[in-house]
């Protein structure tokens, strides 16, 4: 068990940890991402959430086009130094999720008598992805 007062991040094989973010005032779950180690410097350099793009390979910051930028109030990392979890207030409109919603965990999980089903536990969107992100392709694809 590891209980020192050293900063020894441990990135896996591709360079890259989990990220949990969630709203520090409400403890509302954001969304989970990931870091590499520029990632993470320059988080805690700035105070605002950076994150590796897993499938377009690139470092972002996020609200650099929306402007919903992830204002970091507290950075904590696990035993291991293997996962990261921001504790951070959104800028702007106050939401996070790409899609229109606060969180990016705006459906749950439903098992009905056909099978599984998702549910929407956020009634509306918070904004218009096509307003704040003219011309952009979600970006996530099933």
């Amino acid at each position: 068990m590891e209980e020192g007062n050293d900063l020894a991040p441990k990135f896996n094989d591709e360079g890259i940890m989990p990220v949990v973010v969630t709203e520090a005032l409400s403890g509302t779950v954001l969304m989970i991402g990931y870091m590499n180690e520029e990632s993470l410097k320059k988080s805690i350099s700035t105070g605002e959430g950076y994150y590796w793009s897993r499938s377009r390979k690139l470092l972002w910051h996020k609200g650099a086009s929306s402007g919903m930028v992830h204002k970091i109030r507290e950075i904590l990392i696990d035993d291991d130094q293997d996962s990261v979890w921001l504790k951070v207030d959104v800028q702007g409109i106050g939401a996070s999720c790409h899609v229109g919603y606060k969180s990016c965990f705006y459906r749950s999980i439903e098992k009905e008598a056909e099978g599984l089903s998702l549910k929407f536990t956020e009634k509306e969107k918070t904004f218009d992805p096509e307003v704040v992100y003219p011309g952009s392709e979600n970006p996530t694809q099933l």
